[in-house]
């Protein structure tokens, strides 16, 4: 395993990210596509042992229940503390980024995950409704209390993003250490701004849909998983793109073939050729953990990144949130569905 360290903090953290958002209880309308307590256990047992320590989630996946799962997996497999860094999310809740939701939210995080702090508190999207003071000082209020350890945000325009960077540098707050941003290689629009002020602040983007919901995976477009027939975000996401998104497709699955690996692999290997970045993989079965670990071991020519990156073509903004009256971006406006 490859580690990198959190910015302006002693945190280290592997280089994939095991993402939340396939571990839960299937209750209400959530994703039907997730996997329970037994198997959930047996998906964070391979990734702890293949050296991932790395886990992200949300108070809102699965109403909660990811976290209640990530939880009782790291309690069953007696795995320490100190050994994993655990984020979690605030925002698709009610009062959004207040100071009261997220001293409220925080509580319920750490309740479910059965710890006393999280590594990581995260902006799940930028709160249109409070002001980004309010919502900063809440959080550096976590950190000197030792409730946490280190701040992100994600999936937000960059104009929001160097606004709440300038706040916490005026106010003398704790900096953000991550910026949880959508991008693969069939999104690339945060390459125009939000990347490049990663870049300029030191800030560790760890990308979410590194494989864009299995598109990167497969030469077709649909397959015949549940995920595949059931997960609207998933289509809002990306179905408006897909005849811009398969001549890409298609290159991954050429350069998959010559170097005799999934593709998978090929997409994830991408995410590390421009800059250090930890991608989150969301994973169902321990051997999708043995394949992603194994990307690391791919290193990209200059070439392969020219000929994976040459037919992409600018996509409509998905992602962030929209202002209060607008339309929603894809992916953006509900609160059950989010990533």
């Amino acid at each position: 395993m490859l580690y990198t360290r959190l910015p302006n903090t002693d945190i280290e953290v592997s280089k994939i990210c095991l993402g939340g958002m396939s571990f839960g209880e299937k209750v209400s309308d959530w994703h039907q596509w997730i996997i329970g307590q037994k198997e959930t256990t047996t998906v964070i047992e391979r990734a702890f042992e293949l050296g991932i320590n790395f886990i992200d989630t949300a108070n809102v996946y699965a109403h909660g229940t990811s976290e209640k799962l990530i939880g009782q997996a790291i309690k069953e497999l007696g795995i320490n503390r100190e050994k994993i860094v655990l984020a979690s999310k605030v925002f698709f809740n009610e009062g959004g980024s207040s100071a009261n939701a997220i001293h409220r939210e925080i509580e319920g995080s750490l309740k479910r995950l059965g710890v006393d702090y999280l590594d990581l508190y995260i902006l799940h999207r930028f709160d249109y409704n409070t002001p980004i003071e309010e919502t900063l000082a809440a959080l550096h209020q976590l950190v000197k209390s030792g409730k946490v350890r280190a701040i992100g945000a994600s999936e937000m325009y960059a104009y929001q993003f160097h606004h709440m960077i300038h706040a916490l540098e005026q106010n003398g707050w704790t900096p953000f250490s991550t910026m949880q941003c959508h991008y693969n290689l069939l999104y690339r629009e945060d390459e125009r701004e939000l990347l490049p002020l990663c870049d300029e602040y030191g800030i560790l983007p760890t990308p979410y849909s590194p494989l864009a919901s299995g598109h990167l995976t497969r030469p077709q477009w649909n397959s015949g998983s549940v995920r595949s027939k059931t997960d609207n975000t998933m289509k809002n996401k990306y179905d408006a793109g897909k005849n811009l998104d398969q001549p890409v497709i298609e290159r991954v699955k050429i350069l998959s073939d010559r170097y005799g690996i999934p593709m998978s692999q090929v997409a994830l290997a991408w995410q590390w050729s421009h800059r250090a970045a930890s991608p989150i993989v969301g994973c169902s079965k321990p051997e999708r953990v043995d394949q992603a670990v194994a990307a690391l071991n791919l290193n990209l020519s200059k070439e392969d990144i020219t000929y994976l990156e040459e037919p992409y073509q600018a996509h409509n903004v998905v992602g962030p949130a929209s202002r209060p009256g607008e339309k929603p971006n894809a992916g953006s406006h509900k609160n059950t569905e989010t990533k």
